[in-house]
């Protein structure tokens, strides 16, 4: 009998076990998971949700939305994309919707359905979950199959070993893979939001704007998208965007820079100052504060006016060749400086891990060990926000699970 050992019970180890068990009915699937509760991630992403993939079903174009492990996850996607995640929810009976931005969510909007859904597959397949059981050891044998030491001593074997213990500062898979020699490139958190302190933010809380260009030049990064403001500074996809893509830059800054944010999404200040001119000539017996030429909530609007210390009764024909400089400046180039991170609440996500180069991505086997499979975050891939963490983790674990059922 083919036994197989899945280190992890996150969305990669649950998805790749009921995937082994499934393919191979004959297989022994035992999970294990160092802690009393299981799919943690999946139950608190997307505000408790579960934003458990992405309408985006060109391998091409989805490839684009991974700042580490795209290149490597293009051949893979060709394999299990986002319609195949759903596809395969569907048939257990979840569905799954689409929201404007292109996540996806259970119609339910709870993420415990998806919860139920592959803790209900993975016992109808047979797989065995041990729980509080972490490993502690894993070690090769000559055999070519494994010995994994658990938290209490027990000595158990197995033939396969697939680890999807998933990101995180302190990993006990990358303290498992290290040890049977594998690469493990630096760690850093990815989607994070900046700590900012700046009268133009205060007491804005709550307050969204549809796109900002939010941009950090000594590094070339800039990404546009919505941004929220919060009590310690600005949230939201825009600011989680740059923050995966610079995920090395700013943990070597310690969280400490200078940002630039368009607050128009990128248009350029002399289209800013041409609106303006045109508003002032169209509109010059109205007020400034009352007509508002950009798609800004009407609150921040008039924070603008206030930073640029235009009066709130100025009239459009009232406003200065200096009051028009410095109001188009702060709309196309306001800076910010940067005090240091919050984590994304509904996403956690660790940029590095498992060095890719020493895995196969037709397999998800290790290059250096034979039998020895990966998936999930516990490798050096990392999406931005929108479920693209879960969707690599879902095709990752398929892919392992497909190679060592077939063996």
């Amino acid at each position: 009998m083919k036994t197989v050992a899945v280190i992890g019970a996150g969305a990669a180890g649950y998805f790749a076990a009921i995937n082994v068990a499934e393919g191979d009915p004959s297989a022994k699937v035992d999970l294990y998971e160092s802690t009393r509760r299981t799919l943690t991630k999946v139950s608190i992403s997307g505000g408790g949700r579960c934003n458990a993939t992405h309408h985006c079903f060109d391998p091409r174009e989805l490839v684009t939305f991974y700042p580490r492990g795209g290149k490597e996850l293009r051949g893979p996607f060709h394999q299990w994309q986002p319609q195949d995640t759903i596809s395969w929810f569907a048939s257990r009976g979840v569905e799954l919707k689409t929201e404007a931005d292109g996540r996806m969510f259970p119609v339910t909007d709870n993420s415990q359905t998806i919860i139920d859904c592959l803790t209900k597959s993975a016992e109808t397949a047979g797989v065995t979950l041990h729980l509080k059981s972490g490993v502690t050891d894993l070690t090769d044998l000559d055999d070519g199959g494994f010995e994994l030491t658990i938290g209490d001593g027990q000595k158990v074997q197995a033939d396969h070993v697939l680890i999807a213990t998933g990101g995180g500062q302190k990993n006990v898979g990358h303290t498992l893979a290290a040890n049977l020699g594998h690469t493990i490139t630096d760690l850093a958190p990815s989607l994070f939001t900046f700590h900012i302190e700046h009268p133009l933010l205060a007491d804005l809380q709550g307050l969204s704007l549809p796109a900002v260009q939010v941009s950090h030049r000594p590094s070339k990064l800039s990404q546009t998208g919505p941004i929220v403001f919060t009590h310690w500074g600005l949230s939201g996809p825009g600011m989680l965007k740059l923050s995966a893509w610079g995920a090395r830059v700013f943990s070597k800054l310690d969280y400490r820079c200078e940002l630039s944010l368009n607050w128009t999404g990128g248009t350029k200040p002399e289209e800013i100052r041409q609106l303006l001119e045109n508003t002032k000539r169209s509109e010059a017996r109205k007020s400034m504060i009352s007509l508002n030429p950009f798609d800004f909530p009407r609150r921040f609007w008039e924070r603008l006016l206030e930073y640029v210390a235009i009066p709130s009764d100025c009239q459009w024909a009232q406003l200065s060749k200096k009051g028009l400089h410095q109001l188009v400046e702060t709309i196309s180039n306001t800076t910010l400086q940067t005090h240091g991170k919050s984590m994304n609440k509904d996403e956690f996500v660790t940029c590095g891990g498992i060095k890719l180069k020493e895995v196969d991505f037709k397999t998800m086997q290790s290059r250096l060990v034979t039998n020895l499979h990966f998936a999930g975050e516990v490798l050096d891939i990392d999406g931005v926000t929108g479920g693209f963490n879960f969707q690599a983790a879902w095709t990752t674990a398929k892919i392992a699970a497909e190679a060592i059922s077939k063996k």
